[in-house]
């Protein structure tokens, strides 16, 4: 029996889906914005972009 459903979740900043409170992040979920490593390049590389 999984007891995901009771944990705290957020939006992607980057692709703005869904995710789930991690272990790893037990001391810094509030400034987790990505929901992954892959997400938060894509947003610094598109970001990069922007500037230009």
């Amino acid at each position: 029996m999984s007891h995901q459903h009771h944990l705290p979740e957020k939006v992607c900043v980057h692709c703005q889906r869904p995710f789930t409170w991690r272990k790893k992040w037990a001391r810094c979920w509030d400034e987790v914005r990505y929901c992954s490593k892959r997400c938060q390049r894509e947003a610094r590389i598109a970001k990069r972009a922007e500037e230009t």
